[in-house]
């Protein structure tokens, strides 16, 4: 999964030591997963972070579909 693909994110070596966060924050992508990994929903984790919700919907998106390419490459 190529994430320079995914226009919700961005990363900067300078910034959260060059982790993939969500386009314009210091909030790292993973933290999306790992919340979601120990049960808390989508509108939970909106509600505790400032993020938008565009942006979560479209790393979700992109990860849903980078699935879908890697299964037809298979």
């Amino acid at each position: 999964m190529d994430w320079a693909q995914c226009g919700a994110v961005d990363r900067n070596p300078l910034k959260m030591g060059g982790v993939w966060c969500f386009k314009g924050t210091r909030l790292a992508v993973e933290s999306l997963f790992e919340h979601l990994d120990k049960g808390s929903t989508v509108d939970e984790f909106l509600d505790w972070f400032d993020v938008a919700p565009e942006l979560v919907h479209q790393v979700l998106e992109f990860a849903r579909d980078s699935l879908r390419d890697s299964a037809k490459v298979a």
